[in-house]
């Protein structure tokens, strides 16, 4: 998989994705991700590639051209046009179930936007959706791109060591959120490990493990409980 990622400040990302899990599978070619400097496309004197907005906006806006030619610059680096992606705080909030659906695609393009945001002629020239993190207005769509790239890869074959290690976790299992987790030593500070995961049961482990997931779920983000794939036991629970 082929993700490539269209912004203004290119260094930060290198630097999130060179680190960790998602670093050494880019190192050992598990993944492929690139990323772009739009400036780089800039069809002014200086690489300028913002101006005043229309209208008496507050702020400067990213011009519709860069964009443009970076989109359709990084198609032919990657031999077709990838499943272009604005992040922006206006779009649909990214769930585990849409970074599923983004894992099949061969190639991503993830444009961050600066300042007031991309002119919207451009975007909607070239973009086929919009993702947001969340409810919330960031300085720039670079985290955000860099969450749905992590999210993403890191469900891609090689990434993790084993498939497991994503399919058992909170949003993955049933729509529920995780059960707690515990390791060594089995009494710290007075707080000891729950005696059922201790006992080498692994049915009893496994339904503790779906009861506080349940719990958890209903206490942290009840309203998850309305599309979990629930059990007749859930419900009895």
């Amino acid at each position: 998989m082929r993700i490539d990622i269209l912004t203004l400040f290119p260094g930060m990302c290198e630097t999130v994705l060179n680190e960790s899990i998602i670093g050494r599978a880019r190192q050992a070619g598990k993944i492929e991700l690139n990323c772009h400097h739009i400036r780089d496309y800039s069809v002014r004197k200086g690489g300028y590639i913002d101006d005043t907005i229309f209208g008496h906006g507050k702020g400067m806006l990213i011009q519709a051209e860069p964009v443009f030619r970076a989109v359709a610059a990084i198609s032919a680096m990657a031999g077709s046009k990838p499943r272009v992606i604005h992040m922006s705080p206006k779009g649909k909030v990214l769930t585990q179930r849409k970074v599923e659906e983004l894992a099949k695609e061969d190639r991503l393009l993830l444009i961050c936007g600066h300042y007031e945001g991309i002119d919207q002629r451009a975007l909607d020239e070239v973009a086929d959706e919009e993702i947001s993190a969340g409810d919330y207005v960031l300085t720039g769509g670079e985290l955000p791109a860099l969450m749905l790239a992590d999210a993403v890869a890191r469900l891609k074959e090689g990434v993790l060591s084993d498939p497991s290690c994503w399919q058992e976790e909170s949003h993955a299992e049933g729509g529920l959120l995780e059960a707690p987790h515990y390791t060594k030593p089995s009494e710290w500070r007075g707080k000891k490990v729950p005696e059922v995961l201790l006992g080498g049961d692994h049915e009893a482990i496994e339904r503790w493990r779906r009861e506080q997931a349940l719990l958890v779920t209903l206490k942290n983000r009840p309203e998850l409980l309305e599309k979990a794939d629930l059990r007749p036991r859930d419900r009895l629970f």
